[in-house]
């Protein structure tokens, strides 16, 4: 089964969002999806709390996902992400094991 890695950031001055939107949707997700050889990635607002921001990354397994984002392959990407957004940007990592996928009937 697929596994997801899933990124919840606070951008919490609204001064400070479209430029972490684009940094993001230009660098940051590109480099992240490349570095962790994930199969997809995806992103997008909160439209309940328009300070937060996901990101998900999709991974063939749990093992991968796991792999992935232990030792040097995410160290880069935090130091890079730690260096641009320092403590104006929080973010939280989890990774998600998915146990049961229904698709709707055609």
């Amino acid at each position: 089964m697929p596994a997801w890695l899933v990124v919840r950031a606070v951008v919490a001055n609204p001064a400070d969002r479209a430029d972490f939107d684009d940094w993001y949707r230009t660098e940051h997700l590109p480099d992240a999806l490349r570095v962790f050889a994930a199969r997809s990635a995806w992103r997008g607002w909160s439209s309940s709390d328009r300070s937060v921001h996901c990101a998900f990354y999709r991974f063939d397994s749990l093992v991968a996902a796991e792999t992935a984002t232990s030792g040097e392959k995410i160290q880069s990407l935090i130091a890079e992400f730690d260096r641009r957004w320092g403590s104006r940007v929080t973010r939280t990592r989890e990774i998600i094991r998915v146990i049961d996928e229904l698709e709707a009937a055609p």
